[in-house]
């Protein structure tokens, strides 16, 4: 879960990889004050988020090339139809860096707008405004590629 959602948010791998690793060091940390499983999850995905999100403000500062797309890993989806997930990831991780965050969230941890909120430390409204607009985003994307509208 961390690292996938760590190369989902930066779209490299050794950053990824990174960034997980930084992530469950802190967890070995902080462990002994969480309470429950169930924190220890919210924990991780908060964590994670805000250390990837850190990692992209920091990288738009530098002037560095970014290496090719790494092949994400697939989780058991929904559908079997391959180029269509392979599709729907290059348009989502097209977006710009905080509509990605939210809707990497939503979708792929299926997370609701309130559990985004406090783990962006933002207020749900934000999420909701910010979903809408990068659905948006993505329908004319698609639309642009695919040239029909979409129901």
């Amino acid at each position: 879960m961390v690292f996938s959602i760590a190369l989902r948010l930066v779209r490299d791998r050794c950053v990824a990889e990174e960034l997980a690793q930084d992530v469950f060091l802190k967890l070995y940390r902080e462990l002994p004050g969480l309470q429950s499983p169930e924190h220890v999850k919210f924990w991780l995905r908060k964590v994670t988020s805000h250390r990837a999100l850190d990692y992209l403000r920091a990288a738009s500062r530098r002037a560095e090339l970014a290496l090719d797309e790494a092949p994400e890993p697939t989780s058991a989806g929904r559908t079997n139809d391959f180029l269509l997930e392979r599709s729907l990831r290059k348009l989502v991780s097209s977006l710009p860096d905080q509509a990605r965050a939210v809707i990497v969230l939503r979708y792929q941890e299926d997370m609701e707008p309130h559990a985004i909120a406090a783990v962006l430390g933002i207020p749900a409204a934000t999420v909701k405004s910010r979903l809408r607009r990068s659905l948006a985003l993505l329908r004319g994307k698609v639309l642009r590629l695919v040239g029909e509208p979409i129901r």
